[in-house]
């Protein structure tokens, strides 16, 4: 099976089975790309029987292939990542994304996480 994010995007409906199903989005960050800002990617992903088997996202700009495979780990341009350890989140650095839906309900549970997470001593 085969689900494209721009698709979705559009209203087309998609439904994910178990089949194998790639799900392709090939304008990641179309809100950068629409206004020039220069940080998109093409992401790429497998999925079988609703799980995540691997992942890949290359970083145009970059010329960054990031990828990741269930029980493999993950690489950047074929270098093993690691995560840092930190356990401490006011040491911690954190990004959100706020998505596109604009939905009343959506903002007011977006804007709840937000206010508690800025409540803690965060960089960001």
């Amino acid at each position: 099976s085969f689900i494209g994010e721009e698709s979705v995007a559009a209203g087309e409906g998609s439904i994910l089975t178990d089949n194998p199903t790639w799900i392709i989005d090939p304008i990641d960050g179309t809100t950068n790309f629409v206004h020039r800002f220069p940080f998109v990617a093409v992401s790429i992903g497998f999925v079988v029987n609703k799980k995540m088997e691997f992942g890949i996202v290359y970083s145009c700009v970059e010329d960054k292939m990031y990828s990741a495979r269930k029980g493999k780990g993950a690489f950047c341009n074929d270098q093993k990542l690691q995560v840092s350890g930190q356990e401490d989140i006011t040491k911690s650095l954190l990004v959100t994304e706020l998505g596109s839906n604009r939905d009343p309900e959506t903002i007011k549970i977006i804007l709840s996480n937000m206010e508690r997470l800025l409540s803690i001593p965060i960089h960001g």
